[in-house]
């Protein structure tokens, strides 16, 4: 080929190349798209409240039974009823009383006897020591006269005492409450022949219930007389109330101990007799912790995640604790230091890309 062909042809492929668009070039690495936005936080160290959860019962503070003190009478009258409320010295019930008065006036009118035959027996003692000083009368003559006023003053004693003795029969036949308290029982049955001792009221004293929580024989020591303490009744009532005792021993069979929780008088919905569960302070400690949010339950395990370099995540099994006002104490697992995620770690996982943004701007973005 000649020369000047050359030359075209190099020119022509030249255009060529320069009409044909270059390959494209191998992309640098992207950059991993972020799986998340996030805020961090930094465990913060503070006071924390301690306290022991417990379970046990309601009871009342202290019981006053009531009972008959007459033998073998009749109830006349029931005055109160399951529920009511007393005052001491109030009259619950009254037994049958015509027996007890005919003996009262019987054993008055003996009283009277003997105080009218006491003083003629005064009168002749006083005229014997007379005519006995003007020689009227022997010696043996006056002991006797003395004898005879000495036994009708004993006379008089008694009778007086019989008189004491019925009126206080006669006082039984009314049936009063010891102390002040709620009407918790009533064995009291119109008409029924009642015996002495046998039980007729139940009476919750005071009002007055108190929560019997059980603790284990480790936690009581901890517990102090006291401490305030964190109530709900079965019955959804909320109550406050402080620790009054703590058992001074343990059960054998439960190796348990009771600890005597007093309750406030006016107790709403609860009542005796009901479950309870409940929380006992035990003071303030330092604690580090994090936001409720921050925490992950995966399988039983709680998990934290901490933003790293490359704003990469890594999840870290941790030991959690006392909760309080949306925080949570961290026992184990993490660093003081640490940058944590704040919130939305349920959507991570370990190694994942986030974005982490200033708490204000999530927040004014939210809006």
């Amino acid at each position: 080929m000649n020369k000047p062909f050359r030359i075209l042809g190099l020119l022509c492929g030249l255009a060529l190349a320069a009409n044909t668009p270059a390959q494209d070039k191998p992309p640098a690495t992207a950059a991993p798209k972020p799986a998340l936005t996030v805020t961090v936080v930094s465990p913060q160290t503070g006071n924390m409240g301690q306290k022991i959860s417990a379970n046990g019962n309601l009871a009342a503070w202290q019981e006053a039974i009531v009972g008959a003190e007459a033998q073998g009478l009749k109830i006349t009258e029931v005055r109160v009823n399951v529920g009511d409320r007393v005052q001491r010295g109030d009259v619950l019930a009254t037994l049958q009383a015509d027996t007890l008065r005919a003996e009262l006036a019987q054993a008055e009118a003996a009283l009277a006897e003997a105080t009218a035959s006491a003083q003629e027996a005064k009168a002749q003692a006083e005229r014997a020591r007379s005519l006995q000083q003007q020689g009227f009368f022997s010696n043996a003559q006056l002991s006797q006269a003395l004898a005879a006023e000495a036994a009708s003053v004993a006379r008089v004693q008694s009778a007086r005492a019989l008189v004491q003795l019925q009126g206080v029969r006669l006082s039984q036949t009314q049936v009063r409450a010891p102390d002040a308290g709620i009407v918790a029982a009533r064995q009291a049955t119109l008409g029924s022949v009642v015996g002495a001792g046998t039980e007729l009221f139940r009476l919750i004293r005071q009002g007055r219930i108190e929560w019997r929580a059980e603790v284990t024989a480790a936690e009581m020591g901890r517990i102090q007389v006291g401490a305030p303490a964190h109530i709900k009744a079965a019955s959804g009532q909320v109550l406050q109330g402080k620790v009054r005792m703590v058992a001074p021993a343990v059960d054998a069979q439960t190796r348990n101990a009771l600890v005597y929780v007093d309750l406030p008088a006016h107790i709403g919905s609860a009542r005796a007799g009901m479950y309870a569960q409940g929380d006992i302070s035990l003071g303030q400690s330092q604690a580090l912790t994090v936001p409720q949010t921050a925490v992950v339950v995966r399988d039983g395990f709680s998990y934290v995640y901490t933003v790293g370099v490359g704003q990469k995540v890594s999840q870290l099994k941790v030991q959690t604790g006392r909760q309080s006002a949306g925080r949570v104490e961290v026992l184990g697992g993490l660093k003081a230091d640490a940058q944590v995620v704040a919130s939305g770690g349920a959507f991570l996982n370990q190694g994942d890309t986030v974005r982490v943004v200033d708490a204000a701007v999530s927040a004014a973005a939210s809006k």
